[in-house]
């Protein structure tokens, strides 16, 4: 199954690089990209025109919109095991519209404290912080039920949402308030090389991490008590992982806004085909989010050409459905 994804991953980023303004087979798609990894592998039968699209322009957006498709499949279902609710994602827990704060602050007021990583820093703490609030606000006498913690999450998002807002609206730089605006939105446009390693490191990073403590994200599936009879210090275990999911987030973020359900659809999808083990759900989450975000992106950017849609826009008139279906399914 892993590698049927891997094949829909790479057909989605295939047609990532072809389609466009400017249509290019996706044979000469391969051509150009073997081509620089050695001048043996490929003739070069095309203009150079064409290559600057294929690897300056298409490839470092396809490869974002990758990044951040695995990075969001993954944190939600680390987030739905840790709190043990199918319903947890990063959007709905608030830890998205957290970390645009901290972007947003960075952006209206022009914040360097960090250099070039303030931010993704300014992210991270965001959406830590939005993240520990929820987590506290959902708990009572040591319980957290469904209900509890997407009222939290919905509550703890309309604020930080409204708090973006007010800093967007009340920016005195034109120019500021329309790039902050279209950033909160969501969207990929104008990614070049620079933006995509941060990220990138972050999510590889994580999910390698993840993978190393599946096991314990199993033991959690079989509840709290379970989980510390086996041994597993619950409370220090969720205080690192939540960090661990803020950093990604706050990195994700930083790059793309707000790209929600993601994260919320992809690790159900998931497990329906792969089944619950962590050892196996998390590598396919990261493929299968990675190729519907870059489809999305190809659609946000082909479907009213040459206008393009923030492609948070179309996840969320995807998820907005699924998550009302979820919701019935279950009758919370």
């Amino acid at each position: 199954m892993l590698a049927l994804l891997a094949v829909l991953l790479g057909v989605a980023a295939t047609f990532g690089i072809a389609l466009g303004s400017i249509g290019i087979p996706p044979e000469q798609v391969w051509g150009i990209l073997l081509h620089r990894v050695h001048p043996s592998l490929a003739d070069p039968t095309w203009t150079p025109v064409r290559e600057t699209i294929v690897v300056d322009v298409r490839l470092p957006r396809v490869l974002l919109a990758g990044v951040v498709g695995a990075g969001l499949a993954v944190c939600g279902m680390a987030l739905q095991a840790l709190v043990r609710n199918p319903l947890a994602d990063p959007m709905l827990l608030g830890v998205s519209s957290g970390a645009s704060v901290g972007a947003v602050l960075v952006v209206v007021f022009n914040l360097s404290l960090f250099g070039m990583f303030s931010l993704p820093v300014a992210a991270f703490i965001g959406a830590l912080a939005a993240l520990v609030a929820v987590y506290f606000l959902a708990r009572s006498g040591g319980r957290m039920t469904t209900v509890r913690l997407v009222l939290a999450g919905v509550a703890t998002a309309e604020v930080l949402s409204a708090l973006a807002s007010f800093l967007v609206v009340t920016s005195n730089d034109p120019h500021k308030t329309q790039s902050a605006l279209r950033w909160m939105l969501g969207g990929l446009a104008g990614t070049t090389w620079t933006v995509v390693w941060i990220p990138g490191a972050a999510v590889l990073l994580g999910t390698a991490v993840l993978l190393g403590v599946s096991r314990s994200l199993n033991l959690l599936l079989a509840g709290e008590e379970a989980a510390v009879a086996l041994g597993l210090d619950v409370h220090r275990f969720r205080a690192a992982l939540f960090t661990l999911v803020a950093v990604m987030i706050g990195t994700i973020v930083a790059v793309s806004g707000q790209i929600g359900f993601v994260g919320l659809i992809m690790p159900h999808v998931v497990r329906l085909v792969v089944g619950a083990d962590h050892r196996r759900a998390l590598p396919a989450a990261a493929l299968l989010g990675a190729a519907f975000l870059i489809a999305a992106d190809l659609a946000a950017r082909t479907f009213m050409t040459p206008e393009e849609i923030p492609v948070g826009i179309l996840t969320a008139l995807v998820g907005g459905p699924f998550f009302l279906w979820l919701m019935r399914r279950r009758s919370v």
